[in-house]
């Protein structure tokens, strides 16, 4: 089983039971503040992922981290069992899968949307206004802005790219083109 894999089933059950024990939006938020601060100790991050350092050693350094950094009890009982069992390295994609997990089941959608200029607020509420409409989803948009889309907008939403540019149309019609010779 792959890193990524094994991320995405604790973090379905830690939304499982953040969601029937506590908080889940605090339980992402402790989880989120636990990686932060080892990853902002690069010494710190070494110990905790390296294979030579005995599972006991490891499981003791979270607990003292648990008691100078206080997190959730369920959040605490999870970041004690990876240590245990030697899975803290899985902490980066737990946290990434748990947030998108967490948007999932609040029924919210990240959506990008890259223009070729800034979009000004009204036409950005207006695109997120139509995105959440036609998902029937709460939307949170981040706007990006790449030149070579020349005019238009391209909306990511997950995987789907939704591809409005001037660019693309004029790759449409060159295609076309060459095609029909």
């Amino acid at each position: 089983m792959t890193n990524r894999s094994s991320a995405a089933r604790y973090a379905k059950a830690l939304l499982d039971v953040s969601r029937k024990e506590g908080d889940p939006e605090a339980a992402g938020r402790d989880l989120e503040a636990f990686v932060s601060l080892t990853s902002g100790h690069a010494q710190l991050r070494r110990v905790l992922v390296n294979p030579a350092i005995p599972v006991p050693r490891k499981t003791a350094l979270v607990g003292e981290l648990l008691a100078l950094a206080p997190v959730g009890p369920v959040v605490g009982k999870l970041l004690l069992l990876l240590a245990q069992r030697d899975r803290l390295v899985l902490l980066p994609d737990l946290v990434e899968e748990y947030g998108r997990r967490l948007m999932e089941f609040q029924n919210v959608v990240q959506a990008e949307v890259t223009s070729a200029v800034p979009l000004p607020a009204g036409a950005a509420q207006a695109i997120e206004r139509a995105i959440a409409a036609r998902l029937g989803r709460r939307v949170v948009m981040t706007s990006r802005v790449d030149p070579g889309v020349i005019g238009g907008v391209v909306t990511r939403l997950g995987s789907v790219v939704y591809d409005g540019s001037v660019r693309r149309q004029l790759e449409k019609m060159r295609d076309t083109l060459t095609s029909a010779t």
